[in-house]
């Protein structure tokens, strides 16, 4: 059983850049934990846990005969910086990643030195997802210098929603909203509920007209997969902005 969606992992080639960016300039209390993770995982990482849903993690390659920095190395050069992974959590990866591949979704085989398993984005919609123990970080968390929170929700855009509800209510046992006609955004789109952390929401145009319809057009023209973060602000306000490759679009609460 799926128990959260602890983080979402970003994929950098400037990892003190990162650090520097999400810490000092958006003002989220930042844990780097690169000293040990260079050496177990062959990556460097950090961790941003402000407060509410799910926490953002910065990756870099750093050891190039390690599994995990060659996973993050082919990514940066196909696609460069940007949303690399989608965390889940479950008592048990190994066992849980029986019964996903039971239900029909592509489960690796365990990566050495890896303590979760991965799903292959061709079962997913292009979506890379890695299932990790429950709790598999305890940094804890903050309050955030800006007052953002952590990712309240993270969109994927799709060609077919039909297809995604099938993998992530289906085949990760996700509950799942009915579809929604949202007429603002001109988009069609349906939200999942991991049982902590963030929601996730599928999301695929139908009304190229409008202009975040049209963008999410222009996603898929390339691909299907990770789209964007939301996190929430107080003092209230919109915004959207563009940090190594992941777009950040940042709500009130009473906008969600």
């Amino acid at each position: 059983m799926i128990t959260a969606m602890p983080r979402i992992a970003i994929a950098l080639n400037d990892f003190d850049a990162g650090l520097k960016t999400f810490r000092d300039q958006l003002g989220l209390p930042v844990v780097d934990i690169s000293a040990g993770s260079v050496d177990s995982l062959g990556a460097k990482l950090a961790m941003c846990v402000p407060e509410g849903g799910s926490n953002i993690e910065l990756m870099s390659p750093a050891n190039p005969d390690a599994p995990l920095s060659q996973s993050l190395s082919r990514f940066l050069e196909r696609r460069g910086e940007g949303l690399f992974a989608l965390m889940l959590e479950a008592p048990d990866p190994d066992e849980e990643a029986i019964g996903l591949a039971e239900r029909g979704l592509n489960v690796l085989p365990l990566m050495p030195g890896a303590s979760g398993r991965d799903v292959h984005p061709n079962s997913t919609l292009g979506v890379l997802i890695r299932v990790y123990p429950t709790n598999s970080f305890s940094g804890g968390t903050s309050p955030s210098e800006s007052g953002l929170s952590g990712i309240m929700r993270v969109l994927i855009a799709v060609r077919d929603l039909g297809r995604a509800r099938t993998a992530y209510q289906t085949g990760f046992g996700l509950p799942c909203d009915p579809e929604q006609h949202d007429e603002s955004r001109g988009v069609q789109s349906f939200l999942c509920h991991p049982p902590a952390g963030g929601t996730i929401e599928f999301l695929t145009p139908a009304d190229a007209a409008r202009p975040f319809a049209a963008e999410v057009a222009s996603f898929l023209e390339h691909r299907e997969g990770l789209y964007a973060l939301t996190l929430h602000a107080r003092p209230l306000g919109r915004a959207s902005t563009t940090a190594f490759g992941a777009r950040i679009f940042v709500e009130s609460p009473s906008d969600a």
